[in-house]
């Protein structure tokens, strides 16, 4: 077992991990940018750090789960942050979604402190993160896959080094367009469907048992069929992770013409103020457009 983990970002996500490595017995010290949450897990046993550089010079390996690239890179190479604390050996190991240019940027600045990083984006959302079991793709050597991977182990069933550092980013941008566009043909199927006259609950049932059957829309059948969609993944962060598909698909000249398309319908739910909201609500969207809100009693409107 590595010495004393770091654990960076306690949002929604990421409080749920660093309480799976606590309850496996691995010595926290944590950081959030609210302290409320850090002091939540110091009750619990966790040392709540004052710095991002405080946590990397107490820690041995330092996991990151942070929204977006430019919170990553202040957490890395601003003030008082990991950079400064960081020291030679140690692993940074970043779990949060963001650009492969820019986790490349990182590994090369971190590399010059005599250390080293992987990148280790997740999927599962919420519900796997609680149960710690997250689908992992990680990017870096196989010397610090397997170093880190008894803390991967505790956080995700699913654990794959996928290549060198970025890749991990890659593959995460990869797993990001199936979902959206999953979830965008489920809400079609389900519309048209129930404008039709059938039980959306029958239609996923039948779907779930064919060649159709897919994890995503058993994930979000709840929040299909009750309209619910208070967020186990945001629309704005999957917004944001299509946006770095995209740009990597232009850098590699991949046209991707659907998943600019589902980008634009995330874009339009942001506008009208449901950035905060479940993914899956790209649903309301083609609800609107055919007028028509599913469910067993629905009418079309």
């Amino acid at each position: 077992m590595v010495g004393k983990v770091g654990f960076i970002g306690l949002g929604i996500m990421g409080k749920p991990m660093a309480r799976n490595l606590m309850g496996a017995g691995y010595e926290l010290v944590v950081y959030n940018r609210s302290r409320e949450k850090a002091d939540e897990l110091s009750e619990e046993g966790a040392t709540a750090a004052a710095s991002p550089r405080e946590v990397a010079e107490q820690s041995d390996v330092v996991v990151t789960m942070l929204p977006d690239s430019p919170e990553v890179r202040e957490v890395v190479a601003g003030e008082n942050g990991i950079l400064d604390g960081i020291e030679e050996g140690s692993l940074l190991v970043d779990m949060s979604t963001i650009s492969p240019v820019v986790t490349e940027e990182l590994a090369a600045e971190v590399g010059k402190k005599g250390a080293r990083m992987l990148d280790a984006p997740v999927s599962g959302g919420e519900p796997g993160a609680v149960e710690g079991t997250l689908s992992i793709m990680v990017g870096g050597s196989e010397e610090d896959f397997e170093r880190v991977k008894p803390i991967f182990d505790v956080l995700g069933d699913t654990v794959v080094r996928v290549g060198e550092v970025g890749s991990g980013q890659v593959v995460k941008a990869c797993n990001q367009i199936v979902v959206a566009l999953v979830i965008e043909a489920a809400s079609e199927a389900l519309v048209l469907g129930s404008k039709a006259g059938v039980d959306p609950a029958k239609i996923i049932e039948v779907l779930s048992g064919g060649l159709a059957g897919n994890k995503v829309m058993e994930a979000k059948k709840s929040f299909f069929l009750e309209h619910d969609f208070d967020p186990g993944f945001r629309v704005e962060l999957h917004h944001k992770d299509l946006g770095i598909a995209l740009s990597a698909a232009r850098e590699y000249g991949v046209a991707l013409p659907v998943t600019a398309i589902v980008d634009q319908m995330l874009e339009a739910l942001v506008a009208k103020g449901s950035g905060d909201r479940d993914h899956s609500a790209i649903l309301t969207l083609i609800e609107d457009l055919a007028q028509h809100k599913i469910g067993p009693e629905s009418t079309s409107h």
